[in-house]
């Protein structure tokens, strides 16, 4: 796209956003400097280098689209590609699978920070931080029960690995200079009807604490909770009001994962709710499709809605933002330019909000006013904003980014076997 023509569409832009009191340049320094974290298992499918198996434990991928990671090397060229294509600042989110085992099998009780010093001197050369997080599924030990598991040696098993990570992640945030944000989700739950809901919640309430007891301060502990897991839809022990429950009484950071809801709930009902209990979020922005099938992140109400409520309360500054998808039936890579490009515009879009005007209608009780206003910013040029934010990073504006990615499968991953 032209030059001149992107930098008179955003001028225009500029001006009529101006007339309702919104100063776009302002907007894109702010989007310029949130972080967005990327998902390492979206170019690999949720395999990682542990076992080299498709996932599993009430989680799958599906579709089968040639050219996927196969090794450290090439899921670190993937990253480094989609990075090139994209403006901001970003951070890189890992599975405890995704280690350096140096070809040897290190079970997950076992793991070290060795194994993720190669992760963090490459981030250090990208620029890039890193988040963490344990890995309880596609496991001989995963079963339908972890943390939750009355088994003791099984859920020992399991507790040792989940500290194992949370020392992993204050390596990171030591190494940064940041915390490292460090997400445990769990898949433990039921296929059918369950008689002992109370006692698999009191075991996971019982290693939470056990884990959590240890003070590591260069990371920060996440909890995410989930609908239900493949094979496991009748009973989940780590459900949305336990942990809810768990993060409020223990002042931990929630993760809200947008895939984790029934389809018709409107996700970002529950931010205003938690932040006025728990000290922060974590996002998983994802999209669900009749179920939590992790489909890739669409610039669509429900994405926009997230990011609005979290500008209109102010909490920005009190969430963290990553993505969370694996979407096998494209090309990996525009599965993630697709994906992050739709969380920019929807933050852009909250950034847009003529916040001052619409708070003031609303105190002044002026609801077809405010109702009139919403209407309207609709159809502010707002897509000139955001061209003019990727013009000035340098990377392709609009969909030039297509054939970027379609050169990237013909010169590299088409020769993946």
């Amino acid at each position: 796209m032209k030059s001149e023509l992107i930098e008179k569409a955003y001028q225009v832009a500029k001006e009529r956003y101006a007339q309702i009191g919104v100063d776009t340049d302002r907007a894109i320094e702010t989007l310029q400097n949130t972080p967005i974290s990327l998902h390492c298992w979206q170019a690999d499918d949720v395999v990682g280098f542990e076992r080299g198996e498709a996932a599993s434990g009430g989680i799958q991928t599906t579709g089968n689209y040639p050219g996927k990671a196969r090794n450290v090397d090439e899921l670190r060229q993937d990253i480094e590609e989609v990075v090139s294509l994209l403006g901001g600042k970003f951070r890189l989110n890992l599975h405890e699978t995704y280690g350096e085992f140096g070809g040897e099998f290190v079970d997950r009780d076992q793991v070290e920070v060795k194994h993720f010093q190669g992760w963090m001197d490459w981030a250090k050369q990208q620029g890039l931080s890193l988040d963490f997080n344990s890995t309880s599924f596609s496991h001989p030990k995963s079963g339908y029960m972890t943390l939750s598991n009355p088994d003791p040696e099984i859920r020992e098993f399991w507790i040792e690995h989940t500290k194992r990570c949370r020392r992993i992640a204050d390596a990171m945030g030591r190494a940064q200079g940041n915390p490292c944000m460090m997400n445990i989700w769990i898949h433990d739950g039921s296929k059918d009807l369950t008689v002992e809901k109370m006692r698999y919640r009191q075991i996971l309430k019982d290693s939470l604490d056990d884990i959590l007891t240890e003070n590591l301060p260069n990371m920060k502990t996440c909890l995410e909770a989930k609908l239900f897991g493949i094979g496991l839809e009748a009973y989940t022990v780590g459900s949305h009001d336990f942990y809810a429950g768990y993060c409020a009484k223990n002042n931990v950071i929630y993760t809200l994962d947008t895939g984790h809801y029934e389809p018709t709930e409107n996700v970002s009902d529950a931010v205003s709710s938690l932040l006025l209990f728990v000290p922060e979020l974590m996002l998983h922005v994802s999209r669900p499709m009749h179920w939590d099938s992790d489909h890739v992140t669409l610039f669509d109400d429900n994405t926009r809605n997230l990011f609005l409520e979290l500008v209109r309360a102010n909490c920005l500054e009190r969430a963290h933002i990553g993505l969370d998808y694996f979407d096998a039936s494209i090309n990996r890579i525009g599965a993630y330019i697709v994906g992050v490009r739709a969380a920019q515009k929807s933050l852009l879009s909250a950034f847009l909000e003529p916040l001052g005007q619409l708070r003031k209608y609303e105190d002044e009780g002026k609801f077809f006013e405010r109702l009139a206003l919403l209407e309207e910013e609709k159809t502010l040029p707002f897509g000139a904003v955001y061209d003019f934010y990727n013009y000035k990073n340098n990377i392709p504006v609009g969909e030039e980014f297509i054939p970027a990615v379609e050169q990237y499968e013909k010169d590299v991953l088409s020769k993946r076997n």
